[in-house]
């Protein structure tokens, strides 16, 4: 289990402890032959002063990488770009609030590269704090819409071309 940050209202590691290794911090890691790489990055738009760090983690598996943003607050700067670099899929906020907005999700996207996205803390029927909803985030992307699916499946051999867009459906 990665930990972006510590955070009472979305932080649930309590509950998966036994036999549940986690990884709290910036860094290389090895478990289970997944390569996990912590890289450090911030909360917010100013270097972590108003909401602190805040992880983003790439894991490397089956000749994929998947890179969790967990609750970015920026644009990567150029040194973060180069540890989080031939990114496969890529989880990212759109939803603002607390971590990127549409705008700066897109940002991060076309900067990063990777080909798919994986769009996540938004706005939903089922969760409606201070979000915006996906809307915003699909119009900077071009897009009209974007079917749910409720599983994807990845593999290195099945990854499109360029950057896809992939939304994957959530409790209700």
């Amino acid at each position: 289990m990665t930990v972006s940050h510590d955070h009472p209202a979305h932080s649930c590691v309590a509950d998966f402890t036994d036999g549940c290794r986690v990884v709290r911090r910036p860094g290389e890691y090895e478990i289970s032959n997944v390569f996990i790489t912590g890289v450090p990055t911030f909360h917010d738009d100013e270097c972590g002063a108003v909401r602190g760090k805040n992880t983003a983690y790439i894991m490397q598996m089956e000749n994929v990488s998947i890179c969790h943003l967990g609750d970015l607050g920026h644009v990567p700067t150029g040194e973060q770009m180069e540890q989080m670099s031939n990114i496969d899929v890529l989880m990212v906020p759109v939803g603002g609030g607390c971590t990127l907005d549409a705008r700066g999700a897109v940002e991060t996207i076309r900067l990063l590269e990777p080909r798919m996205a994986i769009p996540m803390h938004y706005k939903t029927d089922v969760v409606r704090k201070d979000l915006e909803p996906l809307d915003g985030f699909l119009k900077e992307m071009g897009l009209k819409e974007v079917a749910l699916q409720p599983k994807l499946t990845v593999t290195s051999s099945g990854l499109p071309d360029h950057t896809t867009v992939a939304l994957l459906d959530y409790w209700r």
